[in-house]
């Protein structure tokens, strides 16, 4: 998946979540403002969880809310049986939140630039957001950008990963969530307690991603669950590929050298011309399937389109991994820690001959 799990009824890809990392709240090089706020945020979390066990047997306690607590208890259980994710207590309290999200991810770039405005923390590296437990100071961060001239984008995110330095709890906003995607995310944000790189977010995002997509096949067997349609992720990566598209053309135009007011131009109508290209698409691919419709129409700008692609990139590289090591999550995870070690210029050039023997194309996020 592309960027997994926001709004139900919202696809998949369109779903900005991306894991806000121990880094966000040990932001030494942020003001110190960001730093006790984010601070703050992190320690009313604390401060608020419950134990899953005292939330089951309050009598007060939502039916709805019990099932879905005593399903992610299962597939936390599962996560560390099965699938070797860490044996903590992540996802084993219970934070009912005042708020649709619990953090507001805020994406920029320069106007006239593809790259994103990068914010660097200790331990978690360089990452291409900033993280406000607070829709204002988001949107207010989001102004200030603008107003400096750059593209900006502000993404809910119901969940996220400190990376093991906390015990991660389930949130309330994670609740609208079906089966499946409340069980892949506890196993996605395991994956990256258990091996993160500093500065490789492709590596780390696609990682977490398989251990999300195979994990979930083997929950859904274990359960005697069919296994699921490929319709969905079919769409995703077809709708991943325009949006790439796009973004590899603005990239061109970029680095064109002509004059600010014909790339302003010509950057409306490469946009213009990517909503012509989607409604050929569904049309003839997806007839009468109108779920991308919403986001097409919407405002669409160079940061908007940042987390593309982060999910996939190297995730038939990591198939290819876990068929290696025999299906066996040990040697799968012995495997990834070898490329994990390596620097990453090397790094990446190992998965690339890696992908390249597994004949699957790259989803690359452009630089």
């Amino acid at each position: 998946m592309t960027l997994p799990r926001f709004v139900p009824t919202i696809p998949a890809i369109l779903r900005p979540i991306v894991t806000v990392t121990m880094g966000l709240l040990l932001g030494a090089c942020s003001t110190v403002d960001y730093y006790a706020h984010v601070a703050k945020g992190q320690s009313e979390l604390v401060m608020n969880r419950r134990d899953v066990s005292e939330v089951l047997r309050d009598p007060s306690t939502d039916a709805e809310i019990r099932k879905r607590l005593e399903l992610a208890q299962q597939a936390r259980r599962f996560a560390t049986d099965r699938l070797d994710l860490p044996d903590n207590r992540s996802y084993t309290s219970y934070v009912k939140l005042d708020r649709s999200y619990v953090v507001w991810n805020v994406f920029a770039t320069p106007r006239f630039s593809i790259a994103p405005i990068q914010h660097c923390f200790p331990f978690a590296g360089c990452v291409a957001y900033r993280g406000y437990f607070s829709k204002d100071k988001a949107k207010a961060e989001s102004l200030r950008l603008e107003a400096q001239g750059d593209d900006v984008y502000v993404g809910g995110v119901p969940a996220y990963s400190t990376l093991g330095w906390f015990a991660d709890p389930i949130l309330s906003s994670m609740m609208r969530w079906d089966d499946d995607e409340l069980a892949a995310t506890i196993f996605h944000e395991l994956a990256h307690q258990l091996i993160y790189v500093k500065d490789d977010s492709s590596f780390n995002e696609s990682f977490a991603s398989f251990v999300q997509e195979e994990g979930l096949r083997q929950w859904r067997q274990s359960r005697g669950l069919p296994a699921q349609n490929d319709r969905e992720k079919t769409m995703d990566d077809g709708f991943t590929w325009l949006v790439m598209d796009l973004r590899d053309r603005l990239k061109t135009l970029y680095a064109s050298g002509v004059d600010e007011p014909a790339m302003a131009k010509a950057k409306q109508q490469a946009i213009d011309d990517f909503r012509v290209r989607y409604v050929q698409w569904r049309d003839l691919d997806w007839p009468g399937d109108h779920r991308y419709d919403a986001w097409v129409n919407g405002p669409i700008n160079n940061a908007r389109l940042l987390p593309f692609g982060i999910y996939d990139r190297w995730t038939p590289v990591f198939l290819a991994l876990f068929r290696h090591a025999e299906g066996q999550w040990p040697a799968f995870y012995a495997s990834v820690r070898e490329f994990a070690r390596q620097p990453y210029t090397q790094r990446q050039r190992s998965l690339q001959q890696w992908l390249d023997s597994t004949g699957q194309p790259s989803i690359a996020p452009s630089p």
